[in-house]
């Protein structure tokens, strides 16, 4: 059986119902706290695992091929090969500050994100000198709090941001669900992870 890593949460339950739409069932993925599962025609093996950690599982062969976001893959650069993007889990990383504050003319920021590496990128490319403080979740808190000027994290609904006074001043990369391989596998185990990937684009990749 192919193995394949799927990031646990939004991912996994984008990824799920898009393999139903390709004809590709997990039944009890519903009905069990499973982190590991076959689907019903016993072809593929899926490995629910934290979403940091998807590329690793695919990097070091746990895993044959993974599906994870587009920005836990930039932030970790491992050393998989991205094959495809898919049209499950849209969203977008953003630069967001308390409503009201103005940060444009300032020469230095603190920022709290949970993408030091991205952050880091992005703010290079600003030309502009910036202290990034890493967080693990509760971004919205570092500007409430005067811990930060502004944070950098995704956005899907911007539900959260609203609910805590913050807005989104700038959007500076498209997230999706991205297909990746381990590159020993995508040479030994072509064909399978070729079939799945045809299956998957039935089912609505990019």
């Amino acid at each position: 059986m192919l193995r394949l890593a799927v990031a646990k949460g939004r991912t996994a339950d984008a990824v799920v119902n898009l393999f139903e739409k390709a004809g590709i069932v997990f039944t009890d993925y519903a009905h069990t706290r499973k982190l590991l599962m076959r689907d019903k025609d016993k072809q593929i093996e899926l490995i629910l695992v934290k979403p940091i950690d998807t590329p690793i599982y695919v990097e070091s062969g746990a895993a044959d091929c993974g599906i994870a976001g587009l920005d836990i893959l930039k932030e970790n650069e491992a050393d998989i090969y991205p094959l495809m993007r898919l049209d499950a889990s849209k969203c977008e990383m953003i630069l967001a500050v308390k409503e009201g504050d103005d940060i444009t003319d300032k020469r230095f920021l603190t920022v709290a994100t949970k993408y030091p590496r991205i952050t880091q990128e992005y703010f290079d490319k600003q030309n502009k000198e910036v202290k990034i403080i890493h967080l693990s979740g509760a971004l919205e808190l570092a500007p409430i709090l005067n811990m930060a000027d502004a944070i950098v994290d995704i956005r899907q609904t911007g539900k959260t941001l609203k609910e805590n006074g913050l807005i989104a001043i700038e959007e500076f990369m498209d997230i999706s669900a991205c297909f990746i391989a381990n590159k020993v596998s995508l040479k030994t185990r072509y064909a399978e992870i070729k079939t799945l990937m045809d299956k998957l684009t039935g089912g609505g990749a990019e």
